[in-house]
């Protein structure tokens, strides 16, 4: 049957990649040798697996902003990370970038993160700051090469070199101190290069991460009633496209001009980043996944002048929206529930469920908290509520 098939159906229907594109070979390469799928690319084969993983699922339950949302249609983790994936592709195709791999990294961005959103991220940092610290971007990298635990020959999900190093470097290479010590061994085992610049399609899948917050999380602010379009119409970028907006349909409902506003910011901002990125590429005179990596800076961004504005939006929403009264109140408490249910297991590790106290009994209290870390990193909201219940004997008040 395999030979029968056509080779573009063998590598993935691959279309057509820019000269800079990830090196579809090269970054193949897994810490697990696997035969090679007859149907699917290597790359698309790791966004499969991440789409499919238990991490993957609970995100439907995970906090973005709001904290056990009332309503159905405010973000998750989940509807977030689908959103990410959409704009990055985005990005990808028109550049001839691996939309597979850009995918990949999307999806697979926010696996690490706590219930509670960042309250509950602080939570967990500030509990582990003795051993190692927590962050999600790096709870990621330990979710998808150990956390996960589906396939018989290897824990984790297994996946490609180029969608490792996408997640190793979400917020840049490392070349200031030592890297994270998940990060410094899959460098090893796999010979990421941490100091070098990102693949151009982790470089999307990180910008379009700010693409999305910006634009999804005033419409979730609006929805919430903690925004108004009164509010957005100072703000230089959105002001300007509410003008647009009003001159063209002048008695337009504010439910319609509302998600016209979503919807123009983004198409404004990916537009602005391929512009951008096409300057760039040629400023710098990009022509290889070598020159990406050896780049003195990002290639993939904003312009200068939208980046301002963009800089204007995101002060604007953190102390509009992020920094709400109604928003840090539910956040400060999913972050004592994440403190309190810690500090239990550290003092009573019997509590953990049976297969998380495996290795346990040398006392490590090291060992322990990480194992309380990745064990509490997983829950979703109404798990880790679940959990603080069955340990405390009481609910609590979310608001």
């Amino acid at each position: 049957m395999r030979n029968s098939l056509p080779e573009s159906l063998l590598r993935g229907g691959a279309r057509w990649r820019a000269p800079y594109a990830a090196d579809l070979e090269a970054g193949a390469r897994r810490l697990h040798d696997e035969a090679m799928d007859p149907l699917r690319s290597p790359f698309q084969r790791d966004r499969d697996r991440i789409v499919h993983s238990t991490s993957f699922r609970r995100l439907k339950h995970k906090t973005q902003v709001f904290v056990r949302p009332e309503g159905d249609h405010f973000r998750t983790r989940l509807t977030h990370s689908l959103e990410v994936a959409q704009v990055a592709r985005s990005l990808a195709r028109p550049l001839g970038l691996d939309e597979d791999l850009t995918e990949a990294i999307a999806l697979a961005h926010d696996l690490g993160h706590p219930p509670f959103g960042h309250g509950g991220e602080r939570a967990l940092a500030s509990a582990l700051g003795a051993y190692d610290g927590f962050d999600h971007n790096i709870q990621s990298l330990r979710v998808v090469t150990s956390l996960e635990r589906r396939y018989p020959r290897f824990d984790g999900l297994n996946l490609c070199r180029a969608s490792l190093e996408g997640l190793v470097k979400h917020n840049g290479p490392y070349r200031a101190g030592p890297a994270p010590a998940v990060a410094a061994e899959l460098a090893g085992e796999l010979g990421l290069e941490l100091a070098a610049q990102p693949s151009l399609e982790a470089q999307a899948a990180a910008i379009a991460d700010d693409i999305a917050y910006d634009a999804h999380d005033i419409d979730d602010g609006l929805r919430a009633g903690l925004l108004t379009l009164d509010d957005l119409a100072d703000v230089p970028l959105t002001g300007r496209l509410l003008c647009a907006i009003k001159a063209e349909y002048p008695r337009l409902d504010r439910s319609r001009l509302a998600a016209e506003l979503v919807r123009r910011l983004i198409t404004v901002m990916i537009a602005d980043v391929l512009a951008e990125t096409v300057r760039r590429l040629e400023a710098v005179g990009i022509a290889t996944p070598q020159d990406v990596g050896a780049a003195p800076s990002f290639l993939v961004g904003f312009s200068a002048a939208l980046e301002a504005e963009e800089d204007v939006l995101k002060r604007f929403l953190f102390a509009r929206l992020y920094r709400h009264e109604e928003v840090m109140a539910r956040v400060k408490v999913g972050g004592e529930v994440v403190q309190a249910l810690f500090e239990r297991f550290m003092t009573r590790p019997e509590l953990l469920p049976a297969e998380w106290q495996a290795g346990l009994e040398t006392g490590d209290k090291k060992r322990l908290a990480r194992r309380a870390g990745d064990y509490i990193a997983g829950m979703t909201d109404g798990y880790a509520l679940a959990e603080y219940r069955r340990l405390f004997d009481r609910t609590p008040d979310l608001g």
